[in-house]
């Protein structure tokens, strides 16, 4: 097998969803811990493996993929015994890809990074219509789960495991509301219950809830 470093910083939201796919193929890796608070990735020797400067970044015998969307394909088409993480089926494929670009379009584009650049460049006070962007975003899920125990279906994908760490990465700035939500609070549980669920995205999703609660942010009326 491959050598295979992974570069990242365990709070960070799209780290999480490659340690999970990692753990769930049981492939053995070294992790290197590249700090984003502490500017880490902007490092000459860093941006050499990534040009973007973005964590993660996965290493396979010198050659470099980022982004954890590539990422986490790559590994399952490479290592996987079987499909079932990222379907060969193309109208299950493509179900499991637009999971994933609403987790980056939506998701992160459109709630946890517009507000993680607000309150951690210095602004605390945050537009309400952040607040209303991510209740909308529950909303989405929600619908997704309408007959699913997943959320391209009813078997795990790598669109749960992008999903899963970006969603409890916004739940540090809007709480579930488990009533409104049930299918979303089940789908958690169920993720959960994964073996090394806590270790690939428990851990790093209350550290980045810590240090959001360390910015004293609020939302505007």
């Amino acid at each position: 097998m491959s050598k295979l470093t992974l570069y990242g910083f365990d709070p960070s939201p799209p780290v999480r969803p490659v340690k999970l796919a990692l753990a769930a193929l049981d492939i053995p890796y070294e992790f290197v811990e590249v700090s984003i608070l502490a500017k880490e990735n902007l490092s000459e020797e860093y941006v050499k493996k990534n040009p973007q400067h973005t964590v993660p970044t996965l290493e396979v015998d010198g050659h470099f993929i980022w982004d954890s969307h590539a990422i986490m394909a790559y590994l399952v088409s490479k290592y996987g015994k079987t499909d079932s993480l990222y379907p060969m089926d193309l109208l299950h494929r493509a179900v499991v890809d637009q999971r994933m670009h609403f987790e980056t379009g939506v998701m992160y584009a459109n709630g946890l990074r517009t507000i993680t650049q607000l309150i951690f460049t210095g602004t605390p006070n945050v537009p309400k219509e952040r607040y209303d962007a991510i209740i909308e975003i529950y909303d989405f899920l929600e619908t997704f789960l309408v007959g699913n125990d997943y959320m391209a279906g009813n078997q795990l994908t790598i669109a749960d495991f992008s999903i899963i760490s970006t969603l409890t990465s916004l739940m540090a700035f809007v709480e579930l509301d488990t009533a409104k939500y049930p299918k979303i609070s089940a789908w958690i549980k169920r993720m959960q219950e994964l073996p090394y669920y806590e270790e690939a995205n428990g851990n790093g999703a209350r550290t980045f809830g810590s240090l959001v609660k360390k910015t004293n942010f609020t939302f505007l009326s």
